[in-house]
């Protein structure tokens, strides 16, 4: 069986196409698995993951948790509300602390961008990473990816837009990074103060008309405005950010094709999207979600094969 290049999925810039082809192979076998009446498969009954959420998290930390028991996974989970954190005591304690129970795999979400490199070099498990800050969130763009290979036959020549808070966007990031491995064309839109100055470097079109985007694209993934991760505001009101940037029915019926819609949750309804939109047929938000179990249940089967080795 082939297997990753890497030992922890710190971030989409470690992967390469080999990569990303394998960990979507498997998930097309572990979808099957999950939509079985008995939905549980015993690869990782001698394996112990631990959930680190040093950030709050309700759909990412529920869609690790049920890929890692699907798999008959051991679970520990963690939350820094009610830890030690709350002390002083420091990252490399607080999981060295849990690595002495024997964990052999480490999920962690962290505000501060970079902290799955940190930990990866320091202790003896494998990473991955849950969302490191505004920095990445490698599993969030493999399922994006999946979905998109799912609904449109492949990836490779499509034509993305990511709409909305591109600079405190993890998501948007690490969608950029997976999408141009994989061959197709991104394009950021949104409010000239939520793009990040140096975007251009990273080889992606940048749009401010919302109109303009809708009509190049066959993708749109609407992002949320980030209001916990702003200390100034990037914007006059919610309800001219909603004029510019939201999608209504109205206009989805005016543009010269049909588009599919994703968002990587959760939805601000009225906002970045509304209801009408969000429930359509054109929107894959649900599938995102199903697909997030089976892609991250991929990672987890990968990793843990090379920590078996």
């Amino acid at each position: 069986m082939s297997e990753l290049s890497v030992n922890h999925l710190l971030g989409i810039k470690y992967l390469n196409q080999k990569d990303i082809k394998l960990i979507f192979e498997t998930a097309d076998h572990f979808k099957e698995v999950i939509n079985r009446p008995i939905k549980k498969v015993p690869s990782l009954r001698d394996i112990t993951i631990a959930n680190l959420f040093f950030e709050n998290s309700t759909r990412t930390k529920l869609s690790f948790e049920l890929a890692e028991k699907r798999l008959s996974a051991d679970v520990i989970n963690f939350s820094s509300g009610q830890s030690s954190v709350k002390k002083g005591e420091t990252l490399i304690d607080t999981v060295n602390n849990i690595l002495s129970m024997k964990v052999d795999m480490v999920v962690m979400r962290h505000p501060n961008p970079g902290a799955g490199v940190f930990l990866s070099k320091h202790v003896d498990a494998s990473i991955i990473n849950a969302g490191d800050g505004a920095h990445e969130h490698p599993t969030q763009a493999l399922l994006d990816s999946y979905s998109i290979r799912e609904k449109l036959g492949e990836v490779k020549g499509k034509k993305v837009v990511i709409v909305g808070d591109i600079l405190h966007s993890r998501v948007a990031l690490s969608n950029i990074f997976a999408l141009q491995l994989q061959g197709a064309q991104v394009m950021v839109c949104g409010p000239k103060t939520l793009i990040p100055k140096y975007i251009d470097k990273l080889g992606v079109k940048v749009e401010t008309n919302l109109r303009n985007a809708l009509n190049w694209c066959d993708v749109a993934n609407m992002l949320r405005v980030q209001n916990e991760r702003m200390d100034i505001t990037y914007f006059p009101s919610t309800r001219e950010y909603t004029q510019q940037f939201g999608v209504n029915k109205e206009l989805l019926d005016s543009l010269h094709k049909e588009i599919t819609i994703m968002h990587p949750g959760p939805i601000n309804r009225g906002v970045e999207i509304t209801s009408y939109v969000a429930d359509s047929k054109q929107a894959i938000i649900l599938d995102q979600v199903q697909n997030g179990v089976a892609v991250r249940m991929a990672v987890i089967y990968l990793l843990a094969s090379k920590i078996k080795q």
